[in-house]
């Protein structure tokens, strides 16, 4: 299955990992290469340029398929050492960034001089238009669905998706709710060029994250998700746990005077504790509302052979049945 993102990034199949906090890292990365799809390193997670360089080393000597890196602009008081991690990333050989978090318009000039080609994961048409003449090479489309940083404009994949078409020239990705071939299959009818999975990679054998967090998604339904900070216009989708839900009843109680600070016990350095050590409870992480269409836990290989072998079965002989 050729596409403009197969071609652009080099990939056999139009598939890619979406970063992931404490999530993407070698181990997945380079399964997702392996099988054909694009696996995503996520930079901030190594805390340092030194560790990023040594984990691009790591997923070399695991795979010889292209991967990318993941870099999330975000504000703070002390920024991360960005042009360190771009120089690891362009000394490893790697040639794909994913961009996501603040606009990387500063950043751009660095990144193409690299030569590197750019995916910036946008949430709004607007959005995503500014990063198309910004010079990103493709999109990632995040519609209200996915885990993580939805925007604050809460338009679904089944609308974002054809307004996204109706507008970029560059080549773009659906991200959000997708699990399987015919997410696939409507994507592309929709007007992207792949797709981009990031809790249904979590819940793979691959995966290097405790048996909890894969077992809790299996179990979780599309009714299971929340959505926290949005008094701060952070708004994140998470998986209900009792810390999320006295993290709402904190947003209700403080309504829009709420500060970060008041959610900070929530959101702030949970990310170990849930994904190395299994505390599901331990505060609010990602999770998107796919959930629901996830049941098992194959290998990386197993569940793309399975999305692509679902997609070329419902193109060749589901449509025609319907005379198309």
């Amino acid at each position: 299955m050729k596409t403009r993102i197969t071609e652009l990034l080099g990939i056999r199949h139009p598939i890619v990992q979406g970063g992931m906090h404490y999530v993407g890292l070698a181990d997945l990365a380079a399964a997702v290469s392996n099988a054909g799809g694009l696996g995503i390193i996520t930079a901030l997670t190594l805390k340092t340029p030194q560790k990023l360089a040594a984990e691009i080393d790591r997923c070399r000597s695991m795979t010889d398929q292209p991967f990318g890196v993941n870099l999330s602009f975000l504000p703070a008081v002390t920024p991360p050492d960005y042009p360190g991690f771009i120089r690891a990333i362009v000394d490893g050989g790697v040639q794909v960034v994913e961009t996501a978090g603040n606009n990387p318009q500063g950043w751009m000039p660095m990144l193409k001089e690299a030569r590197l080609r750019v995916v910036h994961k946008c949430t709004s048409v607007r959005h995503a238009l500014k990063a198309q003449s910004l010079g990103c090479d493709a999109i990632s489309v995040d519609g209200f669905e996915c885990g993580g940083h939805p925007g604050e404009d809460d338009v679904p994949n089944f609308i974002l998706l054809p307004r996204a078409a109706d507008e970029l020239k560059v080549p773009f990705i659906a991200s959000g709710g997708v699990a399987d071939g015919r997410s696939l299959v409507a994507a592309l009818a929709l007007g992207a060029e792949g797709v981009n999975m990031g809790t249904r990679f979590l819940a793979t054998q691959e995966a290097p994250v405790h048996a909890n967090i894969k077992n809790a998604i299996v179990a979780a339904s599309e009714l299971d998700t929340r959505l926290v900070m949005r008094p701060l216009r952070n708004t994140e989708r998470v998986l209900s746990n009792d810390a999320v839900e006295k993290l709402l009843d904190k947003e209700r109680e403080t309504g829009s005077g709420m500060t970060f600070e008041d959610a900070a016990a929530y959101v702030a350095g949970v990310y170990p504790r849930v994904m190395q050590q299994g505390e599901i409870h331990a505060g609010a992480w990602s999770c998107g509302m796919v959930a629901g269409l996830i049941h098992d836990i194959p290998t990386v290989r197993d569940l793309i052979d399975r999305i692509m072998a679902q997609a070329e079965e419902i193109v060749s002989q589901r449509l025609r049945r319907f005379g198309l």
